[in-house]
């Protein structure tokens, strides 16, 4: 746990059970997001996980499971990030005003990636 706190990519020599334990995972990625892909299956799938990996990196996105992408909480903290993670959020998302005005707050251009319904 130690050395994860204090290089997050630690987790890459770490044993299953270690990349399999909430605990040792929500340090890494508190420490350096993209540690999520080292991260067990499952636990790239835990919400909390992947919320807490998205706060520090948004390219944690890629490492985490693709019905997260669904999550509003998990796009939201990832396109405060970089509003081009809106790209890979589901489409059902990219027709939420809220999300995709964040995204644009940060760049225009960010809007490309919004519903055509949104747009409207």
């Amino acid at each position: 746990l130690a050395a994860v706190r204090q290089d997050g990519y630690a987790l890459w020599y770490a044993t299953e059970e270690l990349r399999s334990d909430d605990k040792v995972v929500l340090a890494a990625v508190r420490q350096h997001g993209c540690a999520l892909r080292h991260a067990s299956a499952e636990l790239r799938a835990n919400a909390k996980i992947v919320h807490a990996a998205v706060q520090q990196d948004s390219d944690a996105l890629a490492f985490a499971a693709e019905h997260l992408h669904a999550s509003r909480d998990i796009m939201l903290a990832a396109v405060k990030q970089d509003c081009d993670a809106l790209q890979t959020a589901a489409e059902s998302l990219l027709e939420d005003g809220e999300l995709v005005a964040v995204a644009a707050r940060q760049d225009s251009h960010a809007l490309r990636y919004a519903s055509e319904k949104l747009m409207a």
